[in-house]
């Protein structure tokens, strides 16, 4: 049976090869060499070198505050999305009534669209500074909590499902033996249940991770980088690079080719660390 396996693997492997080299691979390489062109198009692009990532840091700091705005939103987000999703599922895994449609309801947000959600909270975040004379493109500051707000509405339902699927695979034998042993509800917690779902905190530690990082659609509905793009993310400011400014589409590819390597490189640092957390517990 082994050997039947082994023989007809590359048949099965194939079709998710082709996927992989004709979706992913093949247009990062063409990519990362159209990083060091000047171009309109891919069949007249010119090679000049490292100019267009030397204009990427040398000409304004669009990108450097891009960057700085998306790492600090991506902190507080992540964090934010994964306590409470867990203390949600920790809450709905208790066997109170009404628990179905609870978690039906916490995750129906995340199949909204990002430029829906985004419409959305500006109406809602609107309608409360409107009174006071402001709007959500007043100040960065309303722009930064709005878009926390809106990342946590969204993958909150999400997350708390992977938590709740790695709670119930906690052994009631393993929790039965804390209170045997004295351990109280934190201890438990801590020691226990925390351990137990490490898998499912690296799988929703990558996810929002990277969707922190990626957010696009929110980003544009929401604010659209507004004001003076001082809420203007990552993905936005590589959009605009390429559809707003003529003759900068080398340097909107250089811009693509970082944002890619950051985060892949903090993706694979996360993925290390809460596997090797996986692998002691």
């Amino acid at each position: 049976m082994n050997k039947s396996l082994k023989r007809w693997f590359p048949l099965f492997a194939l079709p998710t090869l082709i996927a992989f080299l004709t979706a992913f691979l093949i247009p990062f390489i063409m990519g990362l060499y159209l990083s060091f062109c000047d171009f309109r198009t891919v069949t007249d692009a010119t090679f000049v070198g490292f100019s267009n990532y030397i204009k990427v840091f040398s000409e304004g700091k669009d990108f450097v505050n891009a960057l700085w705005f998306t790492v600090k939103f991506s902190v507080i987000s992540v964090i934010t999305v994964n306590i409470f999703a867990f203390l949600l599922a920790l809450i709905l895994t208790k066997g109170i009534k009404g628990t179905n449609f609870f978690r039906t309801v916490f995750f129906m947000p995340n199949l909204i669209g990002g430029i829906v959600l985004g419409y959305i909270w500006q109406l809602i975040i609107n309608g409360v500074l409107y009174p006071s004379g402001y709007s959500i493109t007043s100040s960065a500051n309303f722009g930064y909590v709005g878009l926390i707000v809106l990342m946590n509405w969204q993958m909150i339902g999400y997350m708390m499902i992977i938590y709740i699927a790695g709670l119930q695979n906690i052994s009631t034998d393993i929790l039965e033996a804390a209170k045997v042993d004295g351990a109280g509800p934190l201890r438990t917690l801590f020691n226990v249940t925390l351990p137990s779902v490490m898998p499912a905190i690296t799988i929703c530690l990558f996810l929002t991770i990277t969707n922190s990082f990626k957010l696009f659609d929110q980003n544009l509905a929401l604010t659209a980088g507004a004001p003076g793009k001082k809420t203007q993310m990552l993905a936005l400011d590589i959009y605009n690079t390429f559809y707003g400014r003529t003759g900068f589409e080398g340097v909107g590819q250089a811009k693509a080719v970082i944002f890619a390597l950051i985060v892949a490189g903090i993706a694979l640092l996360q993925l290390y660390l809460t596997g090797k957390r996986e692998v002691e517990n």
